[in-house]
């Protein structure tokens, strides 16, 4: 087996030989013959993303091909107790594994990477990305026991997979390496936005390109996917170099104090600005988290992020340096117990403390559902007497998705025949529709789509096509269960309700009750309280097993009524349920 072959990443040095070419040359839909009529209707099926921030993945089939965009994770429900991440049902595709060419990949956010050791164990395809997105996804995968094999690409490169060849597009996004994909088929081109703005200043990338967004609007685009997460935002979204200016103004008030910046780990064009600011100013650089340590190396390795190395301490030296020279760089942006921040503002974390006068910036916007974690962090730091910088203080964060007016100008240019809004909650996708609407896109050809919807779609025709088994799979640790699963709602009872552990001793030659029954309680009362109930429990359980007849009953059968009286003993004294578990011995 040759190294392209095996696990890990190749570089555009080393692409596949069905690799139709690079930006410039031959272009992907210039391959179909114009004049051979498609046989098949294109389906577009959607596994994840519409109807809900995260868990992206859209296939598309024609005939007997089928290709994969995105695979990413979404975040567990509150009612989710202990479950990692939560991924897509893709039994659609596993019963159709023969059929499927590969993944394509928009960028190396969690939403449209995270899902993929569980994927690829299930499908065993080709994965493709930019080379930020592949290394993501490499680290990813390391700590799985899994083979894969992922290609790295640049935008302008097209790659065969079937019927189809699919063109990476540069787009801007808060993550390097992310691109539109253009994907030609038989029945036309079907353009799929991933995330995006338009940021005509980035920071360390280049401009996203629009013009082969308006050339290939001028061919004739069939079919529009296109993100929907800020729709609602009238006007442009500030550029990422507005965040460097604010940092720089920060940096000077705050000369003579420590300062802190936390970020989402995969945005490396704002470690690189507060890095660059670091060297002018003349600070050493402190990077603590794993996830932005892995960032910070793999962004480094292939060219996205320059710096001089000498900056970089370890944490243990950084009392050896004045408040005036340290930046740290670290995780914990939404709160995560587990995260740098966190635990420095819970003053556990042994090799580095906070104290009065740090400054700490928290460089990022709240996924929905961390708000409430976010601002006891905050509290907590500022009870520590640290000064603390946020978003609602000062223009330390941008969004990476497109505002109302950002849509607008990728629906002029492409001129689609069809549209379907995706990658936002149903919110979004209304609003995205009414305003395609506003644009001039006549209703019926526009469809609103939900998880395990299967579209039709041909030169002359846009429709429903039924729905496949879609929904989610819930991860914990390397597991996958469902939303039925009876460990889920084993958690929930033992959250809300505790347990009870009810043993007894039967004589298996007279059926009598040799010893107990005893009750263990966690969970389930005040302690105080527990003593007396426990005991007249004990009592009301013997008394009601006395009056069956045990002899002959197996243990199963002696379980089940044991929890029976107890269940209904505790509902009946205190209005819940507690687990329980019975252990029956015969002697």
């Amino acid at each position: 087996m040759t190294n392209e072959q095996s696990e890990g990443i190749i570089t555009q040095n080393n692409m596949l030989n069905n690799a139709v070419g690079r930006r410039g040359q031959n272009r992907g839909q210039d391959n179909f013959k114009r004049n051979e009529p498609a046989k098949d209707n294109l389906k577009v099926i959607f596994l994840g993303g519409v109807g809900e921030v995260g868990k992206n993945m859209t296939a598309l089939e024609y005939g007997d091909d089928i290709i994969i965009i995105d695979s990413g994770m979404g975040f567990p429900d509150n009612d989710m107790l202990g479950i990692d991440c939560v991924v897509q049902d893709i039994s659609y595709l596993v019963e159709r594994k023969s059929k499927v060419r590969g993944i394509f990949i928009t960028h190396g956010h969690e939403d449209h990477i995270g899902s993929l050791p569980y994927i690829l164990p299930q499908l065993n395809v080709p994965i493709y990305g930019s080379r930020l997105t592949m290394g993501l996804a490499e680290r990813k995968l390391r700590e799985h026991p899994i083979k894969y094999t992922a290609k790295s690409v640049e935008a302008g490169s097209v790659i065969a997979a079937g019927k189809f060849k699919v063109e990476f597009i540069q787009v801007t996004h808060s993550i390097p390496g992310s691109m539109m994909l253009a994907v030609f088929t038989p029945v036309g081109t079907v353009i799929h936005s991933g995330d995006f703005k338009i940021d005509l200043t980035p920071v360390g990338q280049e401009r996203m390109d629009l013009a082969r967004l308006a050339e290939l609007g001028k061919k004739g685009v069939l079919l529009l996917l296109c993100e929907s997460t800020n729709v609602e935002r009238d006007g442009f979204s500030m550029s990422e170099r507005e965040i460097g200016k604010t940092f720089e103004t920060l940096f000077m008030k705050h000369k003579d104090k420590r300062i802190f910046i936390t970020a989402f780990a995969s945005n490396v064009h704002r470690m690189q600005q507060a890095i660059d600011l670091a060297t002018k100013t003349g600070r050493k650089i402190f990077v603590l988290g794993r996830s932005m340590i892995d960032t910070l190396d793999i962004a480094t390795k292939i060219g996205e992020m320059k710096y001089d190395k000498k900056l970089i301490c370890e944490i243990e030296n950084i009392d050896k340096y004045k408040d005036s020279e340290v930046l740290v760089i670290l995780t914990g942006s939404q709160g995560q117990e587990t995260s740098a921040l966190y635990r420095l503002s819970v003053d556990n974390f042994p090799k580095a403390k906070l104290g009065s006068g740090d400054t700490i910036i928290i460089s990022a916007s709240a996924v929905p559902g961390n708000e409430k974690a976010i601002n006891d962090v905050i509290n907590n730091l500022v009870m520590m007497g640290c000064d603390v910088v946020y978003n609602e203080i000062a223009d330390v964060h941008v969004s990476g998705h497109a505002y109302r007016d950002e849509l607008k100008l990728i629906h002029a240019l492409t001129k689609p025949k069809f549209f379907m809004p995706v990658h936002g909650e149903h919110k979004h996708l209304k609003v995205h529709k009414e305003m395609a609407i506003e644009l001039g896109m006549q209703e019926r050809n526009i469809i609103v789509p939900t998880i395990g919807a299967c579209v039709e779609v041909n030169q002359n025709l846009l429709k429903f096509a039924g729905q496949v088994r879609a929904g989610e799979r819930l991860v914990d640790g390397f597991g996958l269960g469902d939303t039925e699963s009876v460990v889920l709602r084993d958690r929930k009872v033992l959250s809300e309700e505790g347990i009870c552990v009810v043993f007894m001793s039967i004589a298996s030659r007279t059926g009598e009750i040799e010893n107990g029954p005893e009750i263990i309680s966690r969970g389930f009362i005040y302690q105080e309280e527990a003593g007396e109930l426990i005991s007249e429990a004990k009592e009301a359980l013997r008394s009601q097993l006395e009056k069956m007849e045990l002899k002959g009953l197996d243990v199963a059968e002696v379980k089940a009524a044991v929890r029976k009286v107890a269940s209904g003993y505790f509902f009946k004294k205190t209005k819940r349920r507690p687990m329980i578990i019975t252990i029956v011995n015969y002697v």
